[in-house]
């Protein structure tokens, strides 16, 4: 089939979260099983820029103008980098000519005119789709993605003939609001300001335009798909998606499983495999003396790399590590960066206890494999995670993850005493003292060699690939395909 893949972000391109890691794998994959497949993003400055100056860097080649009600939008055509996905950038001054994140100032706050971006983007999306932008394609289906690309699946409701439309929710916390007077600026039908359409609690909702209008929705973890129709994690919209319960999937993000590769790493000292766990203990003494960290092969090295935020649980790990660097259980290697009394907490513990817990404010990627290998246990106890990447990089890099059952946590990581299939540790509910009893455990399981050495081989057997993943999404596109037959 013909799919448009509508998103804000997708790695190498652009990158803020993981919807850029979706958009730069997934599309890979469906066109390795035989789709007809096309990228749209914003044109961003940096993107046209890397594009340009860059003598490595796939062609930029001009694909005219779409006429938008006479506003002329720029149309260019590149490859994202190192596959066959043909990509389609708009091309608007508010993308190409503005620096910085695409979605937030320098200070922090949304840009202004992110409705009217956005929108813009959607409508050009949406002439793509239909075939009316003087290309010879148009869409069988479109795949839309978070607030950004809700707009679309509005846009092509109303349209004769239009493309199924597969709508995905990356995090629900994100709504994409705007006042009331973005309707009257971005000409929206008024009718669609009711409570069962567009308008949320006073406001304007992007997001609502995806969960309304397209035929099938996903999220990415079948347990997060359970977790946003309940008050606690619905985000406000948990009636919405209740009502739709029947269109709605969740499947399991997958990984790049080239890049995260333990047996072909080039960032690591001593490449493994399962056959070879031994030189896995090679990373670990070499990650301690890189950080710093007493080389002490019997004691646990504790592994974290992410957003230094409350989503992330990090209050947990504050009240709990503490007790245990000060009996010297543990050892812990942090990457990250974030909000500033966090990185101060952390730098603080780090002072007091400087060859057990080493500190790094920033994203080093050559970094975060080393700790990806090196470690014996990733901690990721988030108070929410949809999907969540890490605790598949560490499954595949036999290092154990320690988690809060939670969303995409949950359905990858198998705790339990089964020795045939238990993969990482889990923990319920986010609790200090539920943290601590999952980290005890680890800790017991850490003095049993062998036991430990099942464990990460049955981690490290599991398919992360997104290859399953597509097969997935291809389903729900034949279900959005037949649903909008039926409805035609």
């Amino acid at each position: 089939m013909n799919i448009l893949f509508l998103a804000s972000e997708a790695f190498p391109l652009i990158k803020t979260g993981g919807l850029a890691d979706v958009a730069g794998a997934l599309p890979r994959a469906l066109i390795k099983r035989g789709q007809s497949l096309r990228l749209v993003l914003p044109a961003y400055q940096s993107v046209l820029a890397w594009l340009r100056s860059n003598d490595k860097a796939p062609p930029l080649i001009s694909r005219g103008q779409i006429d938008l009600d006479g506003t002329p939008v720029k149309l260019w055509q590149t490859r994202l980098p190192g596959t066959r996905v043909t990509v389609w950038l708009v091309d608007i001054p508010a993308f190409s000519e503005r620096e910085g994140n695409p979605y937030v100032t320098p200070e922090g706050v949304d840009w202004p005119d992110n409705d009217q971006r956005f929108y813009t983007l959607c409508r050009a999306a949406a002439e793509l789709a239909m075939g009316r932008a003087g290309i010879n394609w148009k869409a069988d289906l479109v795949h839309a993605n978070d607030w950004q690309g809700g707009m679309v699946c509005q846009l092509l409701a109303r349209e004769a003939s239009a493309p199924a439309t597969v709508f995905t929710i990356h995090n629900l916390a994100y709504h994409g609001l705007f006042d009331y007077q973005a309707m009257h600026q971005l000409g929206l039908e008024p009718w669609l300001w009711q409570p069962d359409f567009l308008e949320f609690y006073g406001q304007l909702s992007f997001i609502k335009a995806g969960l309304v209008f397209a035929q099938r929705l996903t999220t990415v973890s079948p347990s997060y798909a359970q977790e946003i129709q309940t008050p606690e994690l619905g985000c406000g919209l948990d009636g919405l998606l209740r009502a739709r319960r029947e269109v709605l999937s969740g499947i399991i993000n997958g990984i790049d499983t080239q890049e995260w590769n333990p047996a072909r790493d080039a960032y690591l000292t001593a490449p493994y495999d399962r056959r070879r766990l031994a030189q896995k203990a090679d990373n670990k003494k070499a990650l301690c003396a890189e950080l710093g960290l007493a080389d002490k092969p019997d004691t646990l090295l504790l592994g974290f790399i992410g957003r230094l935020v409350e989503q992330k649980g990090l209050d947990l790990l504050l009240a709990t590590l503490p007790e245990l660097l000060a009996r010297g259980d543990v050892q812990i290697a942090l990457l990250g960066s974030g909000v500033k009394a966090y990185e101060q907490a952390f730098a603080a513990l780090a002072k007091d206890y400087p060859e057990q817990l080493s500190v790094t404010l920033g994203y080093n990627e050559t970094l975060a494999h080393r700790i990806e290998a090196g470690v014996d246990v990733f901690l990721m106890p988030s108070l929410f995670e949809p999907c969540g990447l890490n605790q598949m990089y560490s499954l595949r890099y036999g290092t154990l993850p320690l988690v809060h059952a939670v969303g995409g946590l949950k359905d990858t990581v198998i705790d339990g005493d089964d020795p045939l299939t238990a993969n990482g540790f889990c923990f319920a509910p986010a609790t200090v003292d539920a943290l601590r009893v999952a980290l005890k455990r680890a800790l017991a399981l850490f003095q049993d060699p062998e036991a430990w050495q099942q464990r990460q081989r049955n981690a490290m057997s599991g398919d992360y690939s997104w290859d399953r993943s597509a097969a997935e999404y291809e389903r729900v596109y034949e279900l959005a395909l037949e649903d909008k037959k039926q409805n035609t």
